[in-house]
């Protein structure tokens, strides 16, 4: 391990590496008392890079065991993403145009059923706003919404798929017309900005019609 990492990071490497670990195991790894190993990993379960579960072993006081979130893991170098978009590159080169719209349809249908699912009940147009900027927020578009009195504003400070909308232009246009769906007949959605056009940010005005 490379011991000039700064603690936080060597404690996302450790259980990276030895997998989920009981608190005294994290403290001796990195060479600290217990209550600075806690404070620690409360800092990075604050940032959603590691988790603590409860396990009860024989008659002895239950272990707090850690490990890393999904979001924890992504910290490490993942090649699918590389292949994902050679893959993707090479489709939008060689596949016809009608086929390729075929594969973002199919893409496009699973998300709009998930979200379809999570808004579910939700009737108001602020209420089916409010709900998607969390969903969105949650896979990882630092996303939020504003009240403009007459329309709404979802706001998206950040882009996972980046890359890949940058490769098939066709992702950003997909996903504007997955909002429209879920939010409505009713619902007007109209890009103001986007990140793909040098902006900061994507943000989309969301009126009722």
């Amino acid at each position: 391990m490379n011991n000039n990492l700064a603690d936080n990071e060597r404690a996302v490497w450790i259980l990276k590496a030895q997998g989920p670990q009981p608190l005294c195991k994290l403290a001796e790894e990195l060479k600290v008392t217990m209550e600075g190993a806690r404070f620690q990993l409360l800092k990075l379960a604050n940032e959603g890079l590691v988790q603590a579960t409860t396990e009860a072993k024989g008659r002895g006081r239950p272990k707090q065991i850690w490990s890393l979130t999904e979001t924890g893991n992504a910290r490490f170098p993942d090649r699918h993403q590389d292949l994902a978009l050679r893959l993707l590159s090479n489709m939008n080169k060689t596949l016809p145009p009608d086929m390729m719209q075929g594969v973002l349809d199919a893409a496009a249908q699973s998300v709009l059923e998930k979200y379809q699912e999570e808004l579910k009940g939700l009737t108001t147009l602020e209420s089916r706003v409010r709900k998607l900027a969390d969903i969105r927020n949650r896979e990882g578009y630092m996303a939020s919404y504003m009240d403009e009195g007459n329309s709404y504003l979802l706001i998206e400070n950040h882009c996972p798929i980046q890359a890949a909308a940058a490769c098939c232009r066709r992702f950003c246009q997909s996903e504007q017309d997955i909002f429209s769906s879920i939010l409505g007949k009713h619902a007007k959605v109209e890009r103001l900005e986007h990140i793909l056009e040098g902006q900061r940010r994507c943000v989309y005005r969301i009126t009722g019609k």
